[in-house]
């Protein structure tokens, strides 16, 4: 497994300096990678590079990314909490890389959660 370096996080942290934007309206999702230690150790920063990499390679510009800590379910981590804008947030768990591409295409690009990785659907919201 790749380790994050501190480059890896500097680039993070300057990609999350507009988090609030969100509620402004100035993005249309916000993607938050559980990365307390329990998730980090379950594989987080796996499924936090995958995320980026698809963001990268899908040229868009109006979704943000940041990290929390540990979001109390551990056995399930690595967790993933997905908001779209005026939707039903969605938290994600037991995740990896291939679940992480499945859920950023269909969910964040598409507008479908996927229903068969979701823990739960409208529990909380930043709006």
């Amino acid at each position: 497994m790749t380790r994050l370096t501190i480059e890896d996080l500097k680039k993070i942290k300057e990609k999350q300096k507009s988090t609030f934007a969100l509620r402004e309206g100035g993005y249309r999702a916000k993607i938050t990678v559980h990365m307390g230690t329990c998730g980090i150790a379950a594989g987080a920063r796996e499924v936090m590079t995958t995320l980026l990499d698809e963001i990268t390679k899908a040229h868009v510009e109006d979704v943000i990314t940041t990290t929390s800590g540990c979001a109390g379910l551990c056995a399930r981590e690595p967790m993933v909490t997905v908001e779209i804008y005026n939707k039903a947030p969605v938290k994600y768990g037991d995740l990896n890389s291939e679940k992480m591409q499945e859920i950023f295409k269909e969910h964040v690009l598409g507008g479908n959660p996927v229903e068969k990785y979701a823990l739960v659907i409208g529990s909380e919201t930043t709006y």
